[in-house]
């Protein structure tokens, strides 16, 4: 198996945590010992939390030596984690190759550098897919290859590029992104559509989004909560994007406390802010503003005999994820300029 292959399977990992990571990028990590064998494969999964190369470092330490598990799990964070990994690695993964879709960082900031890991662990060589420009965390390749560890970067830059694009996006000031659900064959009306799975997914977006827009008239007819109850997060602030100016206040979306909701025949508030989620239907996509760009798709298993959505869109599929019997299409439209 060539470098390709094993880095399409840390940015498959990464994928499983797309977004889920604001504000930190979605990164994924793959370890084979000295003669090949895949010893791991994880992802970062959540801000403050391990890095990939961290989580990745654990869990092939972990496969040498499952008396390990143990020491590991007395860790409450990833400092604690990195200095027991430091202590009790017995150079188990001397010679390894690290497969990385971003390079790893240079940096202490709430993570230990995994650069310096990398090092520690005694790696023979490190793949990386996208470079880190940030100023904070670049350095990781130099420093490695100063030590003598091999680095190549650059492969599935495409694919790690676009596994990145968030992160860069919100960095830069804001990454707005469209939210529909849709049975097999294109309908997006008439209750719930999406499993459990897909609508708990959901409900992990809307926790992390500094703003959710929503249509005028999806509020009057869902007369939805639009909250994160599925995992008991936090709701998002909620921006109704409507000509409208009046709304019957029983709607269960205006009696979330602590939550402020704005509304406004601008979309403009949108993108202010760094996350944002829109959720609508067939007519706000149809008028999708053309700075939004990325569109999930949760698809269920179902057909329905209604009308299905009816509009001229051209978009990339980047990824799927499988959310039990139903799917999660991450899609990037590719009809820039048309919509307005």
């Amino acid at each position: 198996m060539g470098d390709e292959f094993y880095l399409s399977l840390a940015i498959d990992k990464a994928w499983d945590y797309q977004l889920l990571t604001y504000p930190n990028p979605a990164v994924g990590a793959v370890i084979l010992d000295e003669n090949g064998k895949i010893l791991s494969i994880c992802a970062h999964q959540k801000a403050g939390e391990a890095h990939a190369e961290l989580n990745a470092t654990k869990e092939a330490l972990e496969s040498k030596d499952s008396s390990l598990k143990s020491i590991f799990a007395a860790a409450k964070n990833p400092d604690e984690l990195y200095n027991l990994i430091i202590q009790n690695h017995r150079n188990l993964l001397k010679n390894s190759t690290y497969y990385v879709t971003l390079e790893p960082c240079a940096h202490q900031g709430k993570t230990p550098p995994c650069a310096s890991l990398i090092l520690a662990m005694g790696a023979r060589r490190v793949v990386i897919g996208s470079k880190d420009l940030g100023e904070h965390a670049k350095g990781g390749a130099k420093l490695l290859a100063d030590n003598g560890v091999e680095v190549d970067i650059g492969v599935c830059a495409k694919e790690c590029d676009e596994l990145l694009e968030p992160f860069l996006r919100w960095q830069s000031g804001n990454f707005t992104f469209f939210k529909i659900a849709l049975t097999q064959n294109g309908v997006a009306t008439g209750g719930v559509i999406s499993n459990l799975a897909s609508r708990t997914h959901t409900h992990r977006l809307r926790a992390l989004a500094e703003l959710m827009v929503v249509g005028g008239a999806t509020v009057c007819t869902d007369r939805s909560t639009l909250d994160a109850r599925l995992i008991s997060g936090r709701a998002p602030d909620i921006l109704i994007y409507s000509s409208k100016t009046e709304f019957d206040l029983q709607i269960p979306l205006f009696n979330i406390p602590n939550r402020k909701v704005e509304i406004s025949n601008s979309i403009e508030p949108a993108f202010k802010k760094r996350f944002v989620m829109i959720e609508g239907g067939e007519n706000f996509l149809k008028n999708l503003d053309s700075r939004v760009d990325w569109i999930l798709i949760y698809r269920s298993n179902e057909f329905k005999s209604a009308n299905n959505i009816n509009l001229d869109m051209k978009v990339k599929i980047l990824h799927r994820s499988i959310f039990g019997d139903g799917e999660l299409l991450w899609c990037k439209r590719l009809d820039l300029g048309i919509n307005a």
